[in-house]
């Protein structure tokens, strides 16, 4: 197997670009949150601007994590992991690998159907995926609500998984993952 070593968990690539997907995902969520009850003014720009910028630095990070995986594959579960457990977590992981993609891709899409062209960092003009249209602006916008929602479920149930194996079944599954473990 050309992965990281099950004893030693995942390779220092992949755990970086889980950390790193991880914050940003957790910043993006709460900017998310936080800029829809600003009112109209400067911070409120920023604030989109931003959440734009770091939903585009999880795509990217995203797409990277996943040919990091298709070229070295996650160590084997532990023994301890339950039958039920192996057969959920390929697609919950999948699950959350595609709404990682579909949910910047959504506010990408709904801010070109919105007339907004997507600027990265200020510096990089993304090309507007589809041309403005209010209606299709407004099915996009209730399509990002709802990606961004079921982000939220999925991540908490991965959190909660994450706390059960490592609390109750003491499994080593987090470790595996943890950063600056070995």
């Amino acid at each position: 197997m050309r992965g990281a070593d099950p004893a030693s968990g995942y390779a220092p690539a992949a755990k970086l670009l889980h950390w790193a997907t991880a914050l940003l995902v957790l910043g993006m969520l709460g900017v998310g949150l936080w800029m829809v009850g600003l009112p109209f003014g400067l911070p409120k720009l920023y604030a989109y601007a931003w959440h734009k910028w770091i939903g585009l630095t999880v795509v990217v990070l995203t797409l990277l994590r996943l040919l990091w995986r298709i070229r070295r594959p996650p160590p084997p579960l532990p023994a301890t992991v339950t039958a039920w457990e192996r057969r959920l977590a390929p697609w919950t992981h999948a699950a959350l690998l595609i709404l990682l993609l579909a949910q910047p891709v959504s506010g990408w899409l709904m801010s070109s159907a919105g007339g907004v062209s997507v600027v990265w960092f200020g510096l990089l003009p993304l090309p507007d995926l589809v041309p403005r249209e209010p209606h299709a602006f407004a099915l996009l916008r209730a399509l990002h609500h709802w990606l961004a929602w079921s982000l939220i479920v999925l991540l908490a149930l991965h959190v909660a998984a994450v706390v059960r194996h490592d609390l109750f079944r003491h499994d080593g599954i987090f470790r595996r993952m943890a950063p600056f473990m070995r």
